[in-house]
């Protein structure tokens, strides 16, 4: 029986694949994804606009209501089109995350629910929007509405042996950031640049001012500023720079002490803009909060992965990369859970990344091992 529903899926994951969209305008795949759903199970689906879930609904429940999340957004990047048979079909957009699988092995584990039954209440939350940080902000209002009390999510990793499941208590995944800082000047002529106000100076004083804002903030956890662009000025040599911009990703283990950075940069960057009369402006971009799992749901997790004979590792160290799924862990204890897609897999975001298909019945397994204790 698995076997029927695990080839409906595959070949689900890659219709997918290649009608990719990107976060906030999942329209076709969250019509394909209910259609799945009503075509395989008979599950109660609920159609909340940019997201859905799907909820089975026990008989005689001996616990409280347990969610599952999927996302099912794509990036704003480009596939090869002879990658694979399934290649994405729309330039310049692709799942390169593995958001055509995650939501795939959702219904698998739906198909699974409908079959088997469970004990409980369970929502399976099938999300959009998570690249851009804005799904889960949405999305996490179904917490208080239904009275869930534990959520988890899985989402495939690549360079970790097929099949071993990684977590850790305390911050899995880092809150970040992107900020723009706009310094404007005035314009001069290049050879009387004293008449004007030139950016150049402060910008530089700014990215050098990076290290001694970690330092002041004497942060207990890591944190990280990456510079992603400086832009300055034109290409026209008669006319002195009046304008300028640093764009810096920023993350931190606590996102208490990250805040605590930000605004040691802004102290900086407002006192040199005042010392060299300059105009500001911040903005924001892509805000992630931490990923702070439960340590009881990170101990079930470990007793679920126990009981079916997977590979558990505790993770000495958070991970890097942002998720969004801490919007719903602020709501409910719950955890992330990182799946090993094997050590050949392609980076996630890489240009040759594909989704393990191996892992729609692995996601399955751990779903149901985790609503089953």
């Amino acid at each position: 029986m698995y076997e029927n529903i695990l080839s409906k899926a595959t070949d689900l994951r890659h219709e997918l694949h290649m009608n990719p969209e990107l976060s906030g305008q999942e329209r076709e795949t969250k019509l394909r994804l209910m259609r799945f759903l009503r075509d395989n199970t008979g599950l109660e689906i609920v159609d909340r606009g940019k997201w859905f879930y799907a909820k089975y609904t026990a008989k005689d429940p001996v616990r409280g209501p347990i969610a599952f999340r999927a996302d099912m957004d794509a990036l704003p990047t480009y596939e090869d089109p002879k990658l694979m048979a399934y290649a994405s079909h729309r330039p310049g957009v692709a799942h390169k995350c593995g958001h055509d699988g995650h939501s795939s092995a959702m219904c698998v584990f739906a198909w699974d629910l409908w079959t088997n039954g469970a004990d409980r209440d369970v929502y399976l939350v099938f999300q959009h929007a998570e690249e851009d940080g804005t799904g889960a902000m949405e999305c996490c209002s179904l917490m208080g509405e239904t009275g869930i009390t534990e959520v988890y999510a899985v989402h495939n990793m690549p360079g970790v042996p097929f099949g071993h499941a990684q977590t850790r208590p305390g911050t899995i995944n880092m809150a970040s950031v992107g900020i723009e800082y706009t310094l404007t000047g005035t314009p001069t002529h290049a050879s009387t640049p004293e008449l004007g106000r030139n950016p150049a100076r402060a910008l530089s004083e700014m990215v050098l001012a990076i290290d001694q804002a970690k330092e002041a903030v004497g942060a207990k956890g890591l944190i990280l500023a990456t510079v992603i662009q400086i832009d300055l000025g034109e290409r026209a040599f008669g006319i002195s720079a009046s304008s300028g911009k640093l764009l810096l990703t920023v993350r931190g283990e606590n996102e208490d002490e990250l805040q605590a950075f930000i605004d040691s940069l802004n102290a900086t960057a407002a006192e040199l803009c005042k010392a060299e009369e300059l105009r500001l402006n911040i903005e924001y971009y892509d805000r992630f909060p931490e990923t702070r799992n439960d340590a009881g749901a990170v101990d079930k997790v470990r007793r679920a992965c126990e009981s079916i004979g997977m590979p558990f590792d505790e993770l000495p160290d958070p991970i890097r990369t942002s998720e969004d799924f801490g919007y719903f862990l602020m709501k409910a204890p719950g955890a992330l859970i990182w799946l090993g897609a094997g050590e050949d897999v392609a980076p996630l975001h890489n240009a040759e990344f594909d989704y393990n298909d191996g892992l729609l019945a692995e996601s399955c397994r751990i779903f149901r091992a985790i609503a089953d204790l």
